[in-house]
């Protein structure tokens, strides 16, 4: 017998099974999929950081 996981879309907090059969996971739809997409684009979520340069202000930096 094998265990369903579920697990809640990020955006909308509907339950999601995780497997092969749901093509948008962890997300329940193709538009909730492309909401988060737009939230990350338009720099609404961002991951934090502990300094003030990004990985590619650090290297064109060092080309100089």
């Amino acid at each position: 017998m094998t265990e369903v996981t579920t697990v809640n879309c990020p955006t909308c907090n509907k339950p999601v099974i995780w497997g092969e059969q749901s093509p948008y996971r962890p997300f329940c739809s193709k538009r909730c999929q492309l909401i988060d997409l737009g939230e990350w684009a338009a720099e609404e979520k961002r991951i934090p950081s502990s300094g003030d340069l990004s990985d590619s202000d650090d290297w064109s930096e060092e080309q100089q």
